[in-house]
This record gives structure tokens, C-alpha cells and sequence, in this order.
């Protein structure tokens, strides 16, 4: 029987772990960005490889939780850890090792056999002494790991990595068709697009305190048409969302609309709307009317 399993990817916000789950699919689904906490839910990223199916879950990065909307990002963190059948913790090679060891402390509470790889990511990042010398910090925690697995996605080991992964996995039937890339529907998908590109455009606390809703998607035979609402929380914030002259709203569309048709593989049509909507991440009930539910945490 063929391999399938759920891996989880986790590790501190801004980390790389969409960078590394578009790298190993070999197009772009996951949010992507300089920017920490971009990444608010779960979702699932289908890769086969040699007739086994893995199941990647992006998660929003490991920290602490003070707002509501980061209590719900680190739950999904959470539940995703707890539910996979491997999982892979990203430490970039120049991070101190306190995150690796905040997530042993969570993942024992787990008190479950599930297993982890260790990988040490950005490893071109620095010096090969300092490569050597942080590993032997790392293998201080041995025996908590399967593995340790240095690893540049600019050096094409993906397939590598795939083949390591996979030894892992239990012999299970395919859980989603062959065909599909992702179990998240697309205007999750494009949601998360449209919040990167305001992510790109938009500076300082904005696209934290901003969403998307997608009202509309009509799929033509050459063109999708798509209409959008990005949700701020102040009025300040959607004149800075629009933009003189609506520069920036336009800059925000062209990024959206790019990425859209690479997916889509034909033309978009995409309007934006910005509406206020007063202090949605600061209590459950915004928070629910946006998808983020804390009653299901």
C-alpha cells in the first residue's frame, strides 16, 4: 500500500514555512511574507511524490498569545500539531535555540507517539563553522528528534527532503484525489492572496488590523470575475488602503490579480472595495463574522 499522512509544519512566526511548502509544490498557494504573522489559518498543501500522498498543513507561526486574534492563530498552531501524523519544526540557522525548545515543551503536552524532524533552515545564512557549531547544539536534543535536516530551498534538495518525509508516513489510502493541489477552496485562496499583496504594499500595523472578504467569484470560460472587500478597522487606515489618487489600492490589486492568474491560468478581473469595520480583531464576535471562530478553538 501506498504511504499518506498529515505533516504539520510549524516553527516561530516568519520562519519560512510557506516559503518551503511553495518551494516543495512548485507554484505558489500559501501567504508569503517579510512580515511576521502573516499566515492566520490552517491549510492543507496535497504534494504527491512516488505514488505516496503527503499532506502538508501550513500554520500560523509558534508565539505568544495576547490578542484574541493571535490566541486563535496559535490554537490553529496547536490543533495542528496535535492532529498530524509527522511533524516538521523549521529553525532558521541563525535563531537562537529557544524556540526549538518552546515547542519540545508544547509538543510533550501532547503526550502522544507522533514524531518530529528537525529542520535547520537557511542554512546559507551563514558561515559553514557557524553551521557546524549550531548543529552541535541541536543534537543536545537528540533524542527528542528523528532527524536533523540542514536545508536550503535555493539548492533544489526538495526531493530529498520528500524521500526523507515519506519514510515516516503510515501505508493509508489516499485521503484526497491525486489531482488537486489543496483541500482549501479558492476564494480561500485568493483571500490569502489579496491580503499578501497589501502585505507588499501596505506598511506598519495596517495589514495586521486589515482582512478580506470575498463576495463574488464568477468563473468565465477566459476570465474570473472576482469582487473583494478589504476590511480595516479605522477610517485613518482606509484612506491609507485606497491611497492618493487610489495608488495604492491599484498597487494592491495588480499584485492580487497577478498571482490570481498564474494560479487560474486566464485572465482576472478584480474590484476592490474597503470598508470599516470598528475594531473587528478586538472582540469574538468581529473576529467570527471574519472566519475566525474562538468558540472552536
Amino acid at each position: 500500500m501506498n504511504k499518506c499522512g498529515f505533516i504539520s509544519v510549524l516553527g516561530r512566526p516568519n520562519a519560512g514555512k510557506s516559503s518551503l511548502l511553495n518551494y516543495l509544490l512548485g507554484q505558489k498557494l500559501a501567504l508569503v511574507s517579510h512580515k511576521a504573522n502573516a499566515t492566520r489559518k490552517r491549510a492543507n498543501i496535497i504534494i504527491m511524490h512516488k505514488k505516496n500522498q503527503l499532506i502538508f498543513v501550513d500554520t500560523p507561526g509558534l508565539h505568544k498569545a495576547e490578542k484574541l486574534l493571535n490566541q486563535f492563530m496559535l490554537s490553529e498552531a496547536l490543533k495542528a500539531m496535535g492532529d498530524c501524523d509527522l511533524a516538521l519544526f523549521l529553525a532558521p540557522a541563525s535563531d537562537k535555540i529557544s524556540y526549538y525548545e518552546d515547542f519540545l515543551e508544547e509538543f510533550k503536552k501532547l503526550k502522544k507517539t507522533t514524531k518530529h524532524i528537525l529542520i535547520l533552515s537557511k542554512v546559507d545564512t551563514i558561515s559553514s563553522n557557524a553551521l557546524a557549531q549550531k548543529i552541535k547544539e541541536y543534537e543536545v536534543y537528540k533524542d527528542c528528534y528523528e532527524e536533523l535536516y540542514p536545508l536550503c530551498i535555493k539548492n533544489s534538495k526538495g526531493l530529498e527532503l520528500l524521500d526523507t518525509l515519506v519514510k515516516y508516513l503510515p501505508e493509508h489510502p489516499y485521503l484526497f484525489d491525486e489531482e488537486i493541489l489543496t483541500s482549501e477552496h479558492l476564494r480561500d485562496i485568493y483571500k490569502e492572496f489579496i491580503r499578501e499583496a497589501i502585505f507588499d504594499n501596505i506598511s506598519d500595523e495596517i495589514p495586521y488590523e486589515s482582512d478580506v472578504l470575498i463576495n463574488k467569484i464568477e468563473e468565465k470560460e477566459h476570465i474570473d470575475v472576482i469582487k473583494a472587500t478589504i476590511i480595516v478597522q479605522k477610517d485613518s487606515q482606509k484612506g491609507m488602503i485606497i491611497g492618493k489618487g487610489a495608488r495604492a489600492i491599484k498597487r494592491i490589486g495588480k499584485g492580487a490579480r497577478e498571482k490570481i492568474e498564474i494560479l487560474s491560468e486566464k485572465k482576472c478581473y478584480l474590484e476592490l472595495f474597503v470598508s470599516v469595520k470598528k475594531a473587528w480583531s478586538k472582540d469574538a464576535k468581529g473576529l467570527k463574522s471574519l472566519g475566525y471562530d474562538l468558540d472552536k478553538r
